[in-house]
């Protein structure tokens, strides 16, 4: 355990020691609890299993859950259900019966990179402002676990309330309805779990949340084309990808794996945006390529997929990140709100709006 006071420590153990598994052994000492984390308040922990024990231990987590939440000191918990071995293709498939928690929304797109560092999540949230603007119901799912920025791209403080069913509520900023695992620990909690773990949070981020009725669902992809993303990718109805990378080679050699990836899993690639294609000297006002002109354009047309558009780097859009207002909402109708809003209409465009119902407004 980390981080935590000690007799804190001592009043989770308690709790993990009393919790019974199915078969009647403590879960205490059962040597299933992977990643237990205990700061300021907030507990997270995994739970160990086979694919075949989802269902019998889907109630102890519940419990868990609860019985945590109880204790004092103790403002949130969070426990997930993690397999370290990975279930036969047939289990994965055979789900006829199972109700898909994201019924409600019309469309979830994936917004991924290759790599990291390359402006995916600020994208992301400005796309997602700029679909708000055209009167649009949207939600953003924060799946880099290791790495959520979302709390800080939209100034969100506090802890997810709980609705009913147990689920999570999304919290709001600008219009937008927000999940992140940075809303559940604390900013410098460490999250050192395995993909086995990291698949599970996910899964139960898009489940165990209310999300309601929504028009699109951004999820923020955590960066590069492994476990976690193939999950993501395979699980989730996804309506399209949006693969977000910067001119220069480096990045453009991993966008080429991550749509190789969405290919594989038949998910179709909405487009590319280039970002960071110029920075904007704030003194003189000129264009500087410092990642090289226009690779992304190129790429996409190389790989026959739509480029969405470019997105220079300013200090106003820079600065606009780091206080939690993001430059689609601190200047709308702005160059860069202009840029997104335009990115954002060509990526819907792409969609198949007559299928899914939605009939978004031009701007």
């Amino acid at each position: 355990m980390s981080q935590g006071n000690r007799d804190l420590d001592d009043d989770i153990s308690g709790v993990l020691g009393a919790m019974l598994l199915p078969d009647g052994q403590p879960l205490g000492t059962s040597g299933r609890i992977a990643g237990l984390n205990q700061s300021g308040g907030r507990v997270s922990l995994s739970i160990q299993i086979t694919p075949e024990e989802a269902g019998a231990f889907a109630p102890l987590r519940d419990t868990l859950e609860a019985r945590l939440r109880t204790l004092a000191g103790v403002t949130s918990a969070f426990v997930v259900l993690t397999a370290e071995r990975a279930a036969p293709p047939k289990l994965v498939v055979q789900t006829p019966a199972k109700i898909d928690p994201l019924d409600s929304v019309r469309h979830v797109i994936a917004v991924a990179s290759g790599k990291g560092g390359v402006g995916k999540s600020t994208t992301t949230v400005n796309l997602g402002l700029a679909l708000v603007a055209m009167g649009l119901r949207v939600g953003i799912l924060d799946a880099d676990i290791y790495g959520p920025s979302l709390p800080t791209l939209l100034g969100l403080h506090g802890k997810p309330g709980m609705g009913e069913g147990r689920k999570l509520r999304p919290m709001r900023a600008y219009g937008l309805q927000a999940m992140s695992m940075g809303l559940l620990v604390e900013p410098e909690t460490a999250m050192v779990w395995r993909g086995p773990m990291v698949m599970s949070a996910i899964t139960q981020m898009m489940a165990d949340v209310e999300w309601g009725a929504l028009d699109v669902l951004l999820v923020d992809m955590p960066p590069g084309t492994g476990d976690a993303q193939l999950a993501l990718a395979q699980g989730t109805r996804l309506a399209g990808a949006v693969i977000v990378s910067t001119p220069q080679d480096l990045s453009l050699i991993d966008v080429r794996r991550g749509i190789a990836m969405f290919r594989k899993v038949n998910v179709p690639i909405l487009g590319v945006i280039e970002n960071m294609s110029q920075f904007i000297c704030p003194d003189c006002g000129s264009s500087h390529a410092i990642f090289g002109d226009g690779g992304a354009r190129t790429e996409a047309a190389r790989l026959a997929v739509p480029f969405l558009g470019a997105v220079p780097l300013t200090m106003a859009l820079r600065a606009a990140s780091d206080a939690g207002q993001p430059i689609v909402a601190r200047d709308p109708d702005g160059p860069l709100g202009r840029i997104y809003k335009d990115i954002a209409q060509t990526m819907l465009d792409g969609l198949d709006d007559e299928k899914a119902g939605l009939a978004p407004r031009k701007i």
